[in-house]
């Protein structure tokens, strides 16, 4: 049992080492993200329903032609009872066997329903649209967000990693010197435990990335089993100014638009239903050929052909008051529509107002720690330095490098921060086109 369990470890190792790791950049995640996304594949799908809508609504205005023939067997023909003088009489009418076949056409002359349902197709046509464009950059936000959230975990794992590094090559020097009796046992300890305190900070942040890392492969729509790379660091790029306008996210929210569409449906809704009370007027016309055996040997002179045309018209003049209640459903629906576009209009300018403040706030927090970083890395020499020296001590020494990391970090923060503002921002306005 022991030697198939090894066997089993072994090949599971080898087939992982086996796997190759997929390097992403961002541009890389948000391709995958689109080609693999469930919800942005439902609403292409959505779209494309959309698209087949439109044409069903012209099929419905256009002339249709059918073709069709009936064979219809007698068992038992009727008759026809007379009396002439007395005497009865019978005489039988038809045949045994009769066929019929021809062709049927029929054209909508005026139908309202018919001619505002092609509007209503489009509108929803349009609605669709948006709400795979809003779907698209919802999928675009996302994947930023998880691809940032790697980006920030491998920094703070890489400066927690450079502080250890610091940490553990002045243990050494303590080492080298308090063998030379120079300092202090109190000196050594204190470098020891510098070290110390900083190494579980080291294990939890390389959790942090294999955590993230999960987190991106599914947005991404992989494995858990797929081995992925983030190439890439978090860097601060202002954003564009004019895209803060408050006006536009109103304007530009394709979630927005999509609601507008909707209620433009609704609208066509209330079209349609009063239209029931509108005439229908159909013109129809059919070419027919028929023939009738009392045996089932049929010819082609036994055909004898037949043609009509002609127009219907209907009035619908009552219908157990069912077109006032569907047309206070659809009034209905359209105010619900015109409240929800209120809401959505005001909660996006209130979310806008709410973006711009966490982007100034990054920003300034951004220039400000980057100073920090400076004057933290100088304090680290000049500390290191007066230590080497004699005339620091340890303490000093410690002080500075948790300064410079948390210096480091806090800048580091900052950037993600910006940058996930950013994100949503782009989200809001609908930034990414898919064409």
């Amino acid at each position: 049992m022991a030697r198939w369990f090894v066997l089993l470890l072994l090949f599971t190792t080898g087939f992982l080492q086996g796997q190759e790791t997929e390097a992403l950049t961002m541009d890389d995640a948000i391709m995958q993200a689109v080609k693999n996304n469930r919800q942005l594949e439902i609403a292409r799908l959505e779209m494309q329903k959309a698209d087949a809508q439109v044409k069903e609504a012209y099929g419905y205005a256009m002339p249709t032609l059918s073709f069709g023939g009936t064979y219809t067997h007698t068992f038992k023909t009727p008759e026809i009872v007379f009396t002439v003088d007395t005497m009865v009489s019978r005489i039988k009418i038809g045949t045994e066997n009769s066929y019929q076949m021809g062709f049927n056409a029929s054209q909508v002359l005026f139908n309202s329903i018919v001619f505002t349902g092609v509007g209503t197709a489009k509108i929803y046509q349009k609605a669709s649209r948006e709400l795979y464009l809003a779907s698209y950059n919802t999928t675009i936000a996302n994947v930023k967000r998880a691809f940032y959230n790697v980006l920030l975990a491998q920094q703070v794992h890489e400066t927690t990693k450079a502080s250890m590094a610091n940490a553990e090559e002045n243990f050494k020097n303590v080492k080298i010197l308090h063998a030379q009796g120079i300092i202090s046992d109190y000196d050594l300890i204190r470098s020891e435990v510098q070290v110390e305190n900083i190494r579980p900070m080291v294990i939890e942040s390389e959790q942090r990335v294999l955590v993230a890392t999960n987190a991106l492969k599914v947005q991404l729509g992989l494995n858990a089993e797929s081995m992925i790379a983030v190439k890439g660091l978090l860097d601060f790029t202002p954003v564009d100014s004019t895209l803060l306008d408050p006006s536009r996210a109103a304007a530009e929210n394709a979630g927005l638009k999509a609601l507008n569409y909707q209620k433009q449906v609704t609208e066509e809704l209330i079209a349609i239903n009063r239209s029931e009370y509108l005439p229908t007027l159909s013109a129809f016309g059919n070419y027919q050929w028929q023939a009738q055996r009392n045996n089932l040997s049929v010819r082609g002179k036994d055909f004898v052909a037949s043609s009509q045309a002609g127009l219907t018209l209907s009035i619908n003049l009552f219908s157990g008051m069912q077109t006032v209640a569907r047309i206070r459903q659809a009034i209905a629906d359209k105010q619900k529509a015109q409240q929800q576009i209120n809401d959505t209009r005001e909660t996006l300018k209130t979310q806008m107002q709410n973006i711009a403040l966490r982007l100034d706030e990054a920003r300034k927090r951004v220039a400000g720690q980057s100073r920090t970083v400076e004057l933290a890395e100088k304090s680290y020499k000049i500390a290191k330095t007066r230590y080497s020296t004699g005339s620091g001590t340890q303490l000093e020494l410690n002080d500075a490098e948790l300064s410079l990391t948390r210096a480091r970090l806090n800048r580091i923060q900052a950037i993600y921060d910006y940058s996930m503002a950013k994100a949503d921002l782009e989200e809001l306005i609908s930034y990414h086109d898919p064409k």
